[in-house]
């Protein structure tokens, strides 16, 4: 897989614009959960009210928070507040109190001085709060009185009693009440302070209705703006996501065609042609898929699940445990279903390939399917492949379709014994309801992101499995390399071909198919290639072009060994016509101009009329823009053997190679052919495979092959002397009358 990676060099611009997009995203995620718990502690619980210092406070109110404050932290609330003058009521609409009596505004103080004034007060407006209660103030009046040596005439209210005693009187009755309150949660003093702030606004005049709906109007405000990004950021990562997995699968398919193109038939035959397609469309698809997921992944998950590991300890450190579990959970279900999908898997491409094959070779076989009456044989053969690989992906889907409903049962008890801790948390003070719901989301999140991880994890196999194919044959070295200088070409010897005692073997074979070849073939000249099936003739011919490679001797081509030279230069010298006739879907046109598609009509109805295909394509009634079908299926034989001929023929190269081209033509077209063909191949070096005598014996050197060797070599009248293994070929195809008319 990471051989692949490198293809994405192109691409890092794009990765970058995703990594802080995603990052962008996981801080987006991971702050909704926040605002959910703010929305429903503040904006809902405490009516809108962030602060536990009042903004505005009535004078009198003011007073006894000052009357339970000890002497030092008073000076500190007094010194954060400031006086509002009766007659500034016209500036101060909102405070409808100002008129009658004094209010004091709260200072422009600095965070850190905010901080410090709430923790003064907070216990001293809980105490007002508590206050409230007639019973609770009478109990510490009757204590302060049973202390004191004040004596009243009637009974005082609780801070007149105050007003009266003495500054280390005072503290001491302070200090001990504030014990009483003193191992009450932090959540619990907060709310209780909050509610007076929220009773003195109402005093003052403050709609707090209003207060509550900005608030969480503004809340929700800043909710939708965080997800709207979050959206965009989602997009745009998707977009950039796709397009680059488009890329890197333009780039693969890309680089294994163009790979597969110059492999030699030695390669070729190391990777079937069901599998070279699979591993260029089904492969690449794997890896493009993955990568998508893979980039949002890497960069993701890791910084929601950590964020949310962070944020919900910040929010309840008691309940880290429910998130060890649900970590646990998921990743023990995702083992089990991964060590049971993994070795599917490796064998996954296999099946497909297998069944491209069967489909290719019955599809391509279909005449002779048909011929021998073998259709029920041949679907059986399709319908077991097909049901091999139906069986292995339903097996796959099967087991991965029970990872939702195992995911969701998890996070569904989850969430269940959250609220279960989280209720006793609320009852004892020390959470509250936003708390628990930011805390389900928190856990939710880090989930999804081990779960998303491993989702991927059980994605890559598959993915590592075609990427590892696409890579056997990125890496796969070619047997035929072109030299890193080619070597300059002999103008004196244009067009000669000269085998200098060449053998060859196959690489998976001990034996040579062809020994010790040895022969000049001179432009203005035909030569031709005759023997028994298996004798090497077409090996013979597969050498010149490097199809492959000699294993002894050597080659030359315009004097230059072929190993020296340019395997396209090289190419471009021959024109090759195939035993087997192949044409390409398109027109006769664009067939006939395939090795040049820059030549005139004129060259191209010459190529024609010299290959006699003139005589059924203008039998055609779109003549040269008839459309071929794939593989030429809507052509006879001969008429496909006439246009690869004519193919060739366009391209007036210097050296002409027909491997047993003209065995689908009868024997007057055949004549006709190799008569027209004379003229224009009067200065190029001619060779020539053949079965019939009859196509041979005009050749300037017929070269008898027998068993890799060469039997005879000579003239048709020479051999017919020198060799019996010609004679007989000759005896068994023509008579001696026939072929004494030849000589």
């Amino acid at each position: 897989m990471i051989k692949v990676l490198k293809y994405l060099k192109s691409s890092w611009i794009s990765i970058l614009a995703i990594i802080a997009l995603l990052i962008g995203q996981a801080i987006c995620d991971l702050s909704l959960p926040d605002y959910t718990s703010k929305i429903v502690n503040v904006g809902i619980q405490q009516g809108g009210i962030t602060e536990v210092a009042p903004k505005v406070i009535r004078e009198g109110s003011l007073e006894h928070l000052l009357l339970l404050t000890n002497s030092k932290d008073a000076e500190k609330v007094k010194k954060a507040y400031h006086l509002l003058k009766k007659e500034d009521a016209k500036k101060h609409k909102d405070y409808k109190v100002l008129k009658d009596e004094n209010v004091y505004e709260l200072k422009d103080i600095s965070d850190d001085e905010l901080d410090e004034l709430e923790d003064i007060i907070v216990k001293p407006m809980m105490m007002l709060s508590v206050l409230n209660d007639e019973k609770v103030t009478n109990q510490i009046i009757d204590e302060i009185m049973a202390n004191s040596t004040i004596e009243l005439q009637e009974k005082p209210d609780l801070f007149t009693l105050f007003a009266y005693l003495p500054e280390e009187a005072k503290d001491q009755v302070l200090d001990r009440s504030l014990e009483k309150i003193e191992n009450l949660p932090e959540t619990v003093m907060e709310q209780a302070a909050i509610s007076y702030v929220k009773a003195e606004y109402q005093a003052v005049g403050l709609n707090t209705d209003n207060i509550q709906s900005r608030y969480i109007f503004i809340t929700g405000l800043k909710m939708l703006g965080i997800a709207l990004l979050s959206m965009a950021s989602t997009i745009v990562v998707g977009f950039l996501g796709a397009r680059m997995a488009a890329r890197l699968g333009k780039t693969l398919r890309h680089q294994v065609f163009g790979k597969v193109m110059h492999f030699s038939k030695t390669e070729l035959k190391e990777f079937s042609t069901a599998s070279l397609i699979t591993r260029t469309t089904n492969d690449v698809q794997q890896v493009q898929m993955v990568m998508v997921m893979l980039l949002r992944v890497v960069f993701y998950a890791p910084i929601i699940g950590i964020g949310g590991v962070i944020k919900s300890m910040s929010t309840n450190s008691s309940m880290s445990w429910i998130i060890a579990v649900a970590v646990m959970c998921v990743l023990s279900i995702v083992l089990v279903l991964f060590a049971t999908v993994m070795p599917k898997f490796k064998v996954f491409q296999q099946f497909v390939d297998r069944l491209n094959l069967v489909t290719r070779e019955i599809l391509s076989g279909l005449p002779v399917i048909r011929a021998f009456a073998t259709e029920k044989t041949e679907k059986e053969r399709f319908d077991k492949a097909n049901k091999a690989l139906s069986k292995l992906i339903l097996f796959v889907d099967r087991v991965m379709g029970l990872m939702m409903p195992l995911m969701t049962l998890t996070m569904n008890t989850i969430v269940i014994v959250i609220l279960w801790k989280g209720a006793y948390g609320i009852d004892a003070g020390k959470m509250q309801v936003g708390d628990i719901m930011a805390y389900i989301q928190y856990t939710m999140q880090i989930i999804m992101a081990f779960l998303m991880i491993s989702m991927v994890s059980i994605m890559l196999p598959r993915a590592s499995v075609s990427a590892k194919r696409i890579t056997e044959v990125l890496d796969k070295d070619n047997v035929i390399k072109d030299p890193e200088q080619e070597k300059k070409l002999n103008k004196k010897k244009k067009g000669v071909v000269e085998f200098k005692n060449v053998s060859f073997h196959y690489p998976d074979a001990d034996e040579n198919v062809i020994s010790n070849i040895s022969f000049v073939a001179e432009p203005g000249k035909t030569t031709a290639f005759i023997g028994s099936t298996g004798s090497g003739k077409s090996t013979i011919i597969n050498l010149i072009p490097r199809f492959y490679d000699v294993s002894e001797g050597k080659i030359l081509v315009d004097g230059v060994d072929i190993r020296q030279m340019n395997t396209k230069n090289l190419r471009s010298k021959i024109g090759f016509v195939p035993q087997k006739g192949i044409l390409f879907t398109g027109t006769i046109r664009s067939n006939i101009k395939y090795g040049n598609p820059s030549m005139s009509d004129e060259d191209m109805i010459e190529a024609a009329q010299i290959a006699q295909a003139t005589e059924f394509i203008e039998g055609l009634k779109e003549q040269y823009d008839y459309e071929i079908s794939q593989g030429g299926t809507n052509v006879s034989g001969g008429q496909k053997q006439r246009l690869s001929i004519a193919r060739a023929i366009a391209t007036h190269p210097d050296i002409y190679i027909f491997d047993d081209s003209f065995s689908a033509l009868d024997f007057k077209t055949d004549a006709r052919l190799r008569s027209e063909l004379k003229k224009v191949t009067k200065d190029s070096t001619v060779l020539i495979v053949a079965q019939r005598i009859s196509t041979i014996l005009n050749a300037d050197q017929i070269i008898v092959l027998n068993e890799g060797n060469i039997a005879g070599m000579g003239t048709h009248k020479e051999l017919m002397k020198t060799c019996d293994v010609y004679k007989e070929i000759a005896l068994s195809q023509l008579s001696e009358e026939e072929l004494s008319d030849g000589e």
